[in-house]
């Protein structure tokens, strides 16, 4: 982002310099020299800001840069993850619509898409990600509109095969939309996979340090929306003077799309402070991920020696049931989260939770500090048992969000916690 500068000294005004870290724009507002300009500005709103509703200078730079890291064209950050993926739906979809989706996903997810989306008047299909295709194609009806699906579930950790569903999705003429929240483009680009549009919250890794919540929407411009299927792309939109996105914007309709219609009228856009803080955490994302893959790697080996432990779910374990698959979508790791179900079922989860002293009991995944939940009391609580084994969860499911520490701290807090049980 290039700014102007005034230098203390001798009133040298140095022009157009770059500053060290991107620079917090703290304004709601932007001066044009007239009226005409205002005019053309909403005319086409690519021509410069309009105001902190739609965008801010400071979140654009981190937009940017979250654009490139995913590979795609455009992005618009959002104040949450459960916004992200919202929205994400919302602009292609409206009420008499359906769309797919995985079973196995975020439990918050799962809620927004089966009982609020279901308000507006939006189906969502869940559908076994582990189907064949054949079964997964006749889940599919006339008016399915978009497929959804997470690269690693939260917290099942399921491996999502990002390929195969977008065969499927691009067959009937709809995008894949993936949550890539856990992986971060640093371990997988789901772009490189056929994936059209990608959501992560930012909360997570990306931001890395518990500091700010948010999300976005990454749009990798390749999909096809003149294909007959969303007239709301190619047809005028009489709510922004007619505007035809897809004649006006080319492959960045969709994007251009959320902003100005959905962001518009939702204004859920990030502060200015929030984004300074998620560049912050961005600059060390590639660092922080290996380290978090290391740890939890040796983590998961621990858990699956121990004698507590029913069983691991951790993907870079070579027994796990999506290992392969990993090797394919998340080469070079997969991430700091392990779910696993201790003996003894809720109650000796839970007793061994409240002894941990280095990891957190928090409802936080995918920071630096170690930290621990348990869903089916926390994140799922609001799902039904049939949802919660749909989603792999049961009573013992304890998930562990391996951080930065010291790997020697991390184990011997896991293994007074088992001492606790005994």
């Amino acid at each position: 982002m290039k700014i102007e500068t005034q230098c203390l000294h001798a009133g040298y005004t140095p022009k157009n310099t770059e500053p060290r870290v991107v620079p917090i724009v703290q304004s709601t507002t932007y001066v044009y020299d007239s009226t005409d300009d205002v005019a053309a500005v909403f005319d086409d709103p690519t021509k410069s800001l309009i105001y902190s509703r739609f965008e801010n200078p400071t979140v654009m730079a981190v937009e940017d840069k979250i654009a490139a890291l995913e590979g795609g064209i455009g992005a618009m950050c959002t104040s949450s993850g459960q916004a992200a993926s919202l929205l994400s739906l919302l602009n292609i979809l409206k009420a008499g619509d359906s769309f797919i989706s995985a079973a196995t996903i975020y439990g918050g997810t799962v809620n927004l898409f089966a009982y609020t989306m279901k308000k507006l008047g939006i189906e969502c299909i869940f559908v076994d990600a582990e189907a064949s295709e054949d079964e997964i194609n006749a889940a599919f009806k006339p008016n399915t509109k978009a497929v959804f699906g997470e690269t690693l579930a939260n917290p099942a950790l399921t491996v999502f095969d990002i390929e195969k569903f977008a065969k499927i999705a691009h067959a009937h003429g709809v995008p894949l939309i993936i949550d890539n929240t856990f992986p971060t483009p640093i371990l997988c680009r789901p772009f490189e996979y056929g994936a059209d549009i990608i959501v992560h919250s930012t909360t997570k890794y990306m931001d890395g340090h518990a500091v700010q919540g948010g999300g976005v929407i990454v749009d990798s411009g390749n999909f096809d929306w003149t294909n007959g299927n969303f007239p709301e792309f190619t047809e005028p939109d009489e709510s922004y003077h007619g505007t035809i996105y897809t004649k006006a914007y080319g492959k960045a309709a969709y994007i251009i799309k959320a902003r100005m219609q959905l962001m518009r009228d939702f204004g859920c856009y990030p502060s200015a402070q929030s984004a300074f803080y998620l560049n912050l955490g961005l600059e060390t994302l590639p660092v922080r991920m290996e380290r978090h893959c290391k740890n939890a790697q040796t983590v998961a080996e621990f858990l699956e020696a121990n004698e507590f432990v029913e069983s691991v779910n951790y993907p870079g374990l070579p027994g796990n049931k999506f290992h392969e698959r990993a090797k394919k979508y998340l080469p070079l790791g997969t991430s700091g989260v392990i779910s696993f179900v201790i003996k003894g079922g809720r109650s000796t989860a839970v007793k061994f939770m409240d002894s941990l002293k280095l990891a957190s009991n928090e409802v936080h995944v995918a920071d630096i500090r170690t930290c621990v939940l348990h869903p089916a009391s926390a994140t799922h609580r609001q799902l039904t048992d049939e949802q919660l084994a749909a989603a792999g969860i049961n009573g013992g499911l304890i998930r562990l969000s391996v951080g930065l520490e010291n790997i020697d701290d991390i184990l011997d807090d896991l293994r007074q916690g088992f001492a606790a049980i005994k």
